[in-house]
């Protein structure tokens, strides 16, 4: 039967006091050797046996005071771009900060731990030096519990294979528990490494902003950051969400996608048929769909639309002469008189003579499913049409007001406009990295709508990539993913690999996920599509609860002390028994209450198909000087590198 070791580390050191006495023994045998007072040929063995044991039993207690030294953690570091570089040599490799791989022995000093008061077995600072702990302990103002980083006394730089995170990366953590820092750290090397990189930004987060600034200027040319904010348009690019599609339908799709859900799905299915019908006859016309046409033709009618598309018909159908025919003239004089009923005021006289012309005296088999759709949407009634299309026309309307209209739908013609024109396709063949800002703060519905179309329009890309062929790397990275997510990002969560498109996301809590999505079980859904998961401090039970189960269990050694005493009925007789019992039990590898007491920038990951980490990110300050004190670690390789 295999037993294994049980070790207890959170005790007093009293290895050391048995240490001192072996030495006294052997500093006693070597005078009385000395001066003849015991034969040598027992004193110095003697001796040389007292200085064994003497040297076993300290070597315990170093052990032993060493794990303890490290219960004090580590404080927050700051890191300079240039000492990035150095930690991020190798492209084929992702840095994920200073940490130690997570293993049983580390998950029994955490549950033993839970037992005791951690202070009671911190180590003094001179001590700290003298075992080698040379790195700052985390101070006391600092929010967290220190000795979960301390389990192990010994970190090392952490990299792990850049193809391991192909399968997507969730990041999860609490308000200001590290996540933009982590963020920065992954953008900075995507950066560096020569991937095309889409940010999305809920917040605008100025740090984060300011980091991939510096990341383009240090590793890229000066035109490859592009930044896209509502609230302030000049100083940004304008973007084209539909420029690129292989068919029509595809711009409907990304329109659907964000529109709110409705439980039928009814509305949502009669809003796609909607702009379908005034794409297919934008495309008729040569003309490029955008969403302020989309706009006018939906919200005004498709009036003029159908119109100039039967003129264009009939100029192919019976030629240039059509307007003079009798049976057109006859049409046109009974519109002019007021014959035919108008369904709104938008239609012309001639608009309604065509349309009688195309119903009545075009063959079926000439006719255009483009113009019958058109005719169909014309002759519906117009109040029960906009009553079905109520989802559709708030979201168009916030995407096409004032100066968002004019960066979500470009003019190229617009001599006054010297804002660059981009799309995904011309991001990613010119290798740019693009920030977007949506400025969910004061506006959160224009801002989720912003995102979702921006992810829809990005997931098109990646299914044109696929068909096509992979280009270029694409890494995008989405804050607050709650804010935004929708088929699209799930569809690239779960297919943008093949299409060289790989996606980290992060957010706070699952509630979050589960609110936008509808339902708890979507929200799992969903996450189930990225492979690695990157935890830093969580309050939500929920969200907790989801982290563990990743993470799996462990075996978990468990002590028992029983003692018991007792007198018999005659005077003088007693009894007593003394047993120790070791159980093992199964249980969470990181214990759920844990993730809620992580200090800042500390995470536990599970990567690279579930090898567990221990972690922590430094701050990359870009503005940061050579005059910072360098961060300085073992180098040790954690495969070499066996547990305590």
């Amino acid at each position: 039967m295999l037993v294994r070791k049980f070790e207890m580390p959170w005790r007093r050191a009293y290895e050391a006091a048995a240490g001192i006495a072996w030495l006294a023994s052997a500093i006693y045998f070597g005078a009385v050797g000395a001066t003849g007072a015991l034969p040598g040929v027992l004193a110095w063995p003697l001796c040389a046996l007292c200085v064994l044991m003497s040297h076993r039993r300290f070597g315990q207690a170093k052990e032993i005071l060493r794990v303890r030294s490290a219960l004090g953690g580590r404080g927050i570091e700051v890191m300079s771009v240039e000492q990035l570089r150095r930690h991020c040599s190798d492209p084929t490799e992702i840095f994920l900060g200073f940490g130690f791989e997570w293993r049983p022995v580390h998950a029994q000093r955490l549950y033993e731990l839970a037992k005791v008061d951690y202070r009671e077995f911190t180590v003094p600072p001179w001590l700290r030096c003298l075992l080698g702990q040379s790195s700052t302990p985390q101070p006391d103002a600092e929010i967290g519990l220190p000795y979960i980083h301390g389990v192990e006394p010994v970190e090392v730089p952490l990299h792990r294979p850049l193809q391991n995170f192909e399968g997507g990366t969730l990041l999860v953590g609490t308000t200001q528990s590290g996540k933009g820092v982590a963020l920065a750290t992954l953008i900075t090397q995507a950066v560096r490494r020569g991937d095309v990189v889409v940010v999305i930004d809920p917040k605008n987060s100025h740090r984060l902003k300011r980091v991939v600034e510096r990341a383009c200027a240090d590793y890229r040319d000066a035109d490859t950051f592009m930044e896209f904010h509502p609230a302030f348009p000049e100083r940004g690019v304008r973007l084209d969400f539909t420029f690129n599609w292989q068919k029509p339908t595809e711009v409907a799709s990304r329109i659907q996608s964000i529109m709110p859900p409705d439980t039928a799905g009814a509305f949502s299915a009669f809003g796609w048929d909607a702009v379908n019908v005034v794409v297919q006859a934008l495309v008729e016309l040569e003309e490029r769909p955008n969403l302020i046409k989309l706009t006018k033709y939906i919200e005004g009618g498709i009036e003029p639309v159908l119109e100039a598309s039967l003129r264009r018909y009939f100029d192919k159908l019976l030629g240039s002469g059509w307007r003079e025919q009798p049976e057109m003239r006859k049409l046109l004089h009974e519109a002019q008189r007021g014959n035919m009923k108008r369904p709104s005021e938008a239609a012309s006289t001639d608009l309604m003579a065509f349309v009688s012309y195309y119903e009545h005296r075009v063959p079926q088999n000439q006719r255009s499913k483009v113009l019958d759709a058109q005719v169909r949407t014309f002759r519906h009634n117009r109040e029960h049409y906009q009553k079905i299309t109520a989802n559709l026309l708030p979201v168009l309307s916030m995407l096409t007001s004032g100066d968002l209209g004019r960066s979500l739908s470009p003019d190229p013609f617009d001599a006054d406009d010297l804002r660059p024109i981009i799309n995904f396709e011309k991001v990613e063949r010119g290798s740019h990295v693009l920030y977007m800002c949506l400025d969910s703060l004061p506006d959160p519905s224009v801002a989720s709508a912003i995102g979702a179309l921006a992810l829809a329009d990005l997931a098109a890309r990646a299914g044109m990539r696929y068909n096509q062929g992979v280009y270029r790397r694409i890494a995008l990275f989405v804050d607050e993913a709650s804010n935004v997510i929708n088929l699209p990002l799930i569809e690239i969560l779960n297919k943008g690999a093949e299409g060289g498109l790989f996606a980290t996301c992060a957010m706070q809590t699952l509630a979050d996920l589960a609110k936008r999505l509808g339902s708890e079980d979507a929200a799992r859904m969903a996450l189930g599509n990225l492979n690695n998961l990157i935890a830093l401090r969580t309050k939500d039970r929920p969200t907790q609860d989801f982290v563990v189960e990743t993470f799996g269990k462990t075996a978990i050694h468990t002590v028992r002390v029983g003692l018991s005493s007792g007198s018999d009925a005659h005077l003088g007789d007693f009894s007593s028994s003394y047993s120790t019992q070791l159980t093992e039990s199964f249980e969470e590898v990181v214990p759920a209450d844990v993730l809620g007491k992580l200090p800042n920038l500390q995470y536990f990951a599970s990567v690279s198909g579930g090898r567990i980490i221990k972690g922590r990110f430094p701050i990359i300050e870009p503005d940061a000087g050579k005059s910072l004190p360098r961060v300085t670690h073992s180098p040790t390789p954690l495969a070499e590198r066996g547990a305590t």
